[in-house]
């Protein structure tokens, strides 16, 4: 295997990662305009809206075989090209349908470089902590960016269509570069079933189990903030500009920790406080928006936002608890797929439960409750052991 030097490996992580989460979390801020524009009814948009979920479910579970033929480097430019087509071809169309297959194509693309990339930065790093913090902090700034400046651009000459176009034309920036290290690079060794001393089944190790939960319901309560937390302050009485900053606030929080948390699991001999304080925070906040929303509402949001450090911890300890590159391609390709899989059902839930009870208490007290299997699911993934060990003795 060639490794790339270091200035090209430190580019390469960061135009990749950056651009993981514009395509989802740009169309949220602008769907009212698009609705408009391609005459879009409610239940389309509704799909619209859990589309990223799904599509990060079902085309991450592709990710590894598809690394099988055509190695890791490969597998991620590919999804680059598609998140490049799919974005850029979307924001042109008139017709709903295509639209929705374009969306769909550039988020299959998106979820390519979800699984891959930990591998790829596990096979480059070293030892070296700095490529999986930079992965960790590009995925939360390019959803926080994604989100924040659709909805300016589309205030502008260029339109809802110019606003989501132009992040296609972002992500077109990282494809030379990973066309490169693809040409260079050639097919590198692929995750094989059974490679790097870890035969057996992935759900053979607890750990993996473990971490499949924990980033199933980290992701799960995180779509939920996004879509429905502005919601809240505005029914609690904030103006819709005050949700906004609000919404803002609890994602900006990730950025700290997705700096800071990648070392955290690399120098501390215990995660086990870490993934409790989170479950203690997540029911801090919930229970602060139920009994007092707009009272202290930036509390709330920051200590929702610092609960979802877990978010970055978990990304980090795909390639923190496994031993070879090989590995920690099953391993992210095993718990994305199931743990965006989970988080799609979380917003539609959340609906489900407002339109048939009309508030907000019992969701409030349900997302609060939920804390005590995420704690477990973080005190179990925590622990320190490989899971290369845990699928070669096949424990259950």
């Amino acid at each position: 295997m060639r490794r790339v030097s270091g200035v090209v490996g430190v580019l390469a992580v960061v135009l990749v990662s950056v651009n993981l989460r514009p395509g989802a979390s740009s169309v949220g801020p602008v769907l009212a305009e698009v609705r408009d524009g391609l005459g879009m009814s409610s239940g389309v948009a509704g799909v619209v809206t859990g589309l990223p979920g799904l599509c990060f479910g079902v085309a991450g579970a592709l990710a590894v075989p598809l690394a099988r033929r055509v190695g890791t480097t490969a597998g991620i430019a590919l999804g680059v090209l598609l998140a490049t087509a799919g974005l850029v071809l979307r924001a042109t169309t008139g017709s709903t349908a295509l639209f929705l297959a374009l969306t769909a194509g550039a988020l299959a693309g998106m979820a390519l470089g979800n699984v891959l990339v930990p591998a790829w930065i596990k096979a480059h790093s070293s030892g070296s902590v700095l490529l999986q913090t930079l992965y960790g902090t590009g995925l939360i700034v390019g959803g926080t960016v994604g989100a924040g400046l659709t909805a300016p651009v589309a205030g502008t000459d260029a339109g809802w269509r110019g606003a989501l176009g132009m992040w296609g034309v972002v992500v077109g920036v990282a494809l030379p570069l990973w066309a490169w290290l693809a040409f260079r690079e050639g097919r590198i060794e692929p995750p094989r079933r059974g490679a790097g001393g870890a035969p057996g089944a992935i759900t053979s190790s607890p750990t993996a189990v473990a971490m499949a939960a924990l980033f199933g319901l980290q992701s799960m309560h995180a779509y939920i903030q996004f879509g429905w937390i502005p919601q809240i302050y505005r029914d609690a009485g904030l103006s819709a500009s005050a949700a906004g900053v609000l919404l803002g606030l609890l994602s900006g929080i990730g950025i700290v920790g997705a700096l800071l948390m990648p070392t955290v699991i690399a120098r501390s001999r215990t995660l086990s406080p870490w993934m409790v304080g989170f479950g203690v925070l997540m029911v801090l906040g919930y229970g602060g928006l139920l009994v007092a929303p707009a009272t202290l509402p930036w509390l709330w949001a920051l200590l929702l936002g610092t609960s979802c450090w877990a978010f970055p911890t978990s990304i980090a300890l795909l390639t923190a608890r496994t031993r070879t590159s090989a590995v920690t391609a099953r391993l992210s390709g095993f718990v994305q797929p199931v743990g965006y899989a989970l988080a799609a059902l979380g917003p539609f839930l959340v609906g489900l439960l407002h339109d048939a009870t009309g508030g907000w208490d019992l969701v409030l007290v349900l997302l609060a409750l939920t804390a005590v299997p995420f704690t477990w699911a973080g005190l179990r993934a925590a622990r320190p052991v490989w899971v290369d060990d845990e699928i070669a003795a096949g424990r259950v």
